[in-house]
């Protein structure tokens, strides 16, 4: 489906304009040309051939492709949250031969040309990073939050055996509370009938998966449709809080998954007991390597590195990374 860039968005700039970009919405049938765009990114840790599909599916996601002489050149996603007030940008994509020629710039600004024609009302543009910001980046985003990047590789089974030996209490837990998983019903009377996530959540901002909500029933309502679980240390008073995404394969090789873990407070010892339920109840079934990445409070990353090494002797992949939450005003 070709669209009418004239209505849609300003004039090109003269040297992309002249390459001839075409923009179309996103297709089931355009998957493996998006593959073979993107297929090293991160290391071929990519979420987008899991996510891909779903996304087309999703109210308020508008996937476009850039193309050039009809190949796929570039992607772009954008979801409308918030109440509408918000465009999340997430899932750029470019092929290696366009890239710093300044097709991504122009993608975003056709996307958001476009969003704001559906959406009116939208006014702030959000989007999360993980690489170093620089002056440039200051001045065009402000920083909403962040959380640091701890990402361990394992194989399931000796995760399971060394689960097993350690058992869920012992040492491991130094309280006898033990973690609770939230259903529905929990989930909207923590959040949504009371305040007492705003201390616990970052810049009162649940961070899932990458994609950054207010504290809204529009925004919960996108939430619980996920697979997600959800926990906390006490669901009267919680000083920690945690989403955990259930397992996905990547396309690094064979019996490869990704499991991400979104931690929220800065308790040590409580985050440390979620993260193991979370290990304990979906790695159970798994057969073969898992990538874990787990986001949380930056102080609690040196120390949460030593608990995964010396107790659970799972690999450090990468040093401290940073996931920074960063907006900017739609004009």
């Amino acid at each position: 489906m070709k669209i009418d860039t004239s209505l849609t968005m300003p004039q090109l700039p003269e040297g992309l304009s002249k390459a001839g970009l075409q923009f179309t919405l996103a297709t089931e049938e355009d998957f493996e040309d998006i593959m073979a765009m993107s297929k090293d990114i991160y290391g071929g840790l990519d979420y987008l051939p899991t996510r891909y599909t779903s996304w087309l599916q999703e109210a308020n996601r508008t996937v476009i492709l850039a193309r050039k002489q009809g190949k796929v050149i570039a992607l772009e996603s954008v979801v409308v949250i918030d109440n509408g007030e918000t465009m999340l940008v997430e899932g750029l994509r470019v092929a290696p031969q366009e890239r710093g020629k300044g097709v991504a710039g122009v993608l975003l600004r056709f996307c958001s040309e476009l969003v704001k024609s559906k959406f009116p009302e939208v006014k702030v543009t959000r989007l999360t990073r993980d690489d170093t910001l620089g002056p440039k980046d200051f001045q065009k985003y402000r920083i909403i939050t962040k959380q640091g990047i701890l990402l361990v590789r394992f194989r399931a089974e000796d995760l399971k055996q060394r689960l097993s030996e350690l058992g869920l209490g012992g040492e491991i837990h130094s309280t006898n509370a033990s973690p609770a998983r939230l259903d529905h019903t929990a989930i909207h009377k923590l959040y949504l009938m009371s305040d007492v996530m705003q201390g616990v959540l970052p810049h009162a901002t649940i961070i899932q998966d990458w994609q950054p909500f207010k504290i809204l029933p529009s925004n919960m309502a996108i939430l619980l449709k996920k697979d997600i679980d959800w926990m906390v240390d006490d669901v009267s008073v919680p000083t920690v809080a945690s989403l955990c995404t259930f397992p996905f394969r990547v396309p690094i090789g064979d019996d490869w998954y990704y499991l991400n873990i979104d931690m929220f407070g800065k308790n040590l010892d409580l985050a440390r007991q979620q993260f193991l339920c979370h290990l304990q109840r979906h790695t159970a079934t798994l057969k073969g390597h898992v990538m874990c990445q787990i986001f949380l409070d930056p102080p609690l990353w040196k120390h949460m590195v030593e608990f995964c090494q010396s107790t659970l002797g799972v690999e450090l992949v990468k040093e401290y990374t940073e996931q920074c939450v960063v907006e900017s005003d739609v004009i």
